[in-house]
C-alpha cells in the first residue's frame, strides 16, 4: 500500500494528477501483459486502499475490469462493501457495468482520465452513479487517452 500524504493546503487538482498519474502505472501493467490499458485505484483518506488494471484476457473474465479490480481490493482492505469516503481514480471512463459497479459501492468520488465515446456510461446513461457520487472527468485525459491510443495501434500494426 502507498500512502501520500496531502495537506490540508494541497491543490484538489494536484492531488487528483497525483493519484491519476498512479492508475496509469496500473494501466501500464495492463499495457505490458497485453491486456486493454486501463488501471484504477481506490483512495481513502490519502491511502491507496485497493489497485487493479483490466485483466480480461488473462482471467478469461468479460467482468475483470480495472475498476471491478480495484473495488474487490478496497473492499477487502476496509473489511466492508461500502466506499463512501473514498475516491475511484480510472483512466479512462468507466462503462456501464463498472459505473453500476460504482453505484453499489456507494463511491464518494469518481474521477477519471479519458472520456470513452463508444463504451463510456455517459455516453449510455448519465444517471448509473449514485446520487452522492461527485464525477470529475479529464484529468490527464490527453496521457491516459494517449495510452489506449498506443495500444490499439499496436493491435492493428
Amino acid at each position: 500500500m502507498s500512502f501520500y500524504n496531502f495537506s490540508e493546503e494541497t491543490d484538489p487538482a494536484a492531488e487528483d494528477e497525483h493519484y491519476m498519474r498512479l492508475a496509469l502505472q496500473e494501466a501500464q501493467k495492463a499495457y505490458d501483459a497485453q491486456e486493454i490499458p486501463i488501471g484504477a485505484l481506490v483512495v481513502c483518506k490519502g491511502k491507496i486502499i485497493g489497485r487493479g488494471y483490466n485483466l480480461t484476457e488473462q482471467l478469461n473474465d468479460v467482468t475483470a475490469h480495472a475498476e471491478m479490480q480495484a473495488f474487490t481490493a478496497a473492499a477487502q482492505t476496509l473489511g466492508g462493501k461500502y466506499l463512501k469516503d473514498c475516491t475511484l481514480y480510472v483512466t479512462i471512463e468507466p462503462c456501464v457495468m463498472c459505473a453500476g459497479a460504482s453505484y453499489w459501492t456507494q463511491i464518494g468520488r469518481l474521477v477519471y482520465g479519458a472520456p470513452e465515446p463508444k463504451r463510456g456510461f455517459t455516453t449510455k446513461n448519465g444517471n448509473l452513479l449514485h446520487p452522492k457520487t461527485i464525477l470529475k472527468g479529464n484529468v490527464l485525459a490527453a496521457d491516459c487517452g494517449a495510452l489506449m491510443k498506443r495500444f490499439f495501434e499496436n493491435k492493428r500494426g
